[in-house]
């Protein structure tokens, strides 16, 4: 018996390989002493990778889809979002840029890689969560993550993620409980923007692991409280600004120095760099009460 032709599905893999042939010139392998991982070329001399691929490394070589081996100098690194910014010696092919701040549950995505500089690999997925917190057994905290249950492979991590029309939203990072995790665009584009031109990335840093929670309509309709949605803390590093200040696990963060938190995107936004060692007040949500905490965020852990 033959089978009849599906034009449907014809179209999306038609579209799937074009999408892995156009991006794949922008990925690159990353190799460094601590293996082979990927990179996604950000302009025509810079490749952004993960932060743990290059860790410690100085000077690492990039290898094009093409065969070239070209010398790259990592000229920057931001720990915190697993970040690595590499100078290379070569002419790349920038990847086109998405917008990360958009992004919804349910959207299709594609997670590519190069880690040994030959034919692009690409698995496919959709995107099951945004912008929360993501903290694992890699050393990082992802802040606004982009979630995915598209596989991340070894040899995955500094790859990009890509959307149904090629545009980066992420980069691969970790695959943990079968779940994709990318630090999002518009979070890599503010860090190389400084880290580019050889200036330090900083940012408030409190040491917690958080995810927006929707308020109980008795709760947010409260005078105290005022407000729909709070973030929910779900682990408190040790030594850090959010222990000493007495934040705890299932505390639910209202305000920040008065203003509203809502979201994750909320908390990010007012833990800039003018935030650094500057005492502040947390108002949190504890058992039914609204408690007030003093805490003075640091730049956290940096290398």
């Amino acid at each position: 018996m033959s089978l009849k032709p599906n034009g449907i599905l014809q179209t999306i893999s038609g579209e799937i390989e074009r999408i892995a042939e156009s991006t794949g010139r922008s990925v690159v392998s990353v190799s460094s002493g601590h293996g082979n991982g990927s990179g996604i070329v950000w302009d025509e001399r810079t490749v952004v990778t993960a932060y743990h691929v290059v860790r410690g490394a100085e000077e690492v070589s990039v290898g094009t889809e093409d065969g070239r081996k070209l010398a790259a100098k990592v000229t920057g690194r931001f720990r915190r979002s697993d970040i690595a910014v590499l100078t290379v010696e070569g002419q790349l092919t920038p990847i086109e840029k998405g917008d990360s701040d958009a992004l919804k549950a349910g959207q299709f995505v594609l997670a590519l890689a190069n880690p040994f500089s030959s034919r692009t690999s690409v698995t496919s997925g959709i995107i099951t969560g945004a912008n929360r917190s993501i903290g694992g057994w890699w050393g990082m905290t992802i802040e606004n993550a982009v979630i995915t249950d598209a596989r991340v492979n070894p040899g995955y991590s500094g790859g990009p993620l890509v959307d149904a029309s090629g545009r980066l939203i992420g980069m691969n990072v970790a695959y943990v409980s079968k779940r994709g995790i990318a630090v999002p665009v518009n979070t890599i584009s503010k860090v190389v923007q400084r880290l580019a031109k050889g200036q330090p990335f900083k940012r408030a840093y409190l040491g917690i692991v958080s995810n927006p929670v929707a308020l109980p309509e008795e709760v947010s309709s409260d005078q105290r409280v005022g407000q729909e949605a709070g973030v929910m803390v779900y682990s408190v590093e040790d030594g850090t600004p959010a222990k000493k200040s007495g934040l705890s696990f299932g505390d639910v963060i209202l305000k920040f120095n008065g203003k509203s938190v809502s979201s994750s995107e909320d908390l990010t936004s007012l833990l800039g760099e003018e935030a650094i060692d500057q005492p502040a007040k947390l108002s949190v949500l504890r058992g039914g009460n609204v408690v007030e905490l003093d805490i003075t965020p640091t730049t956290g852990r940096e290398e």
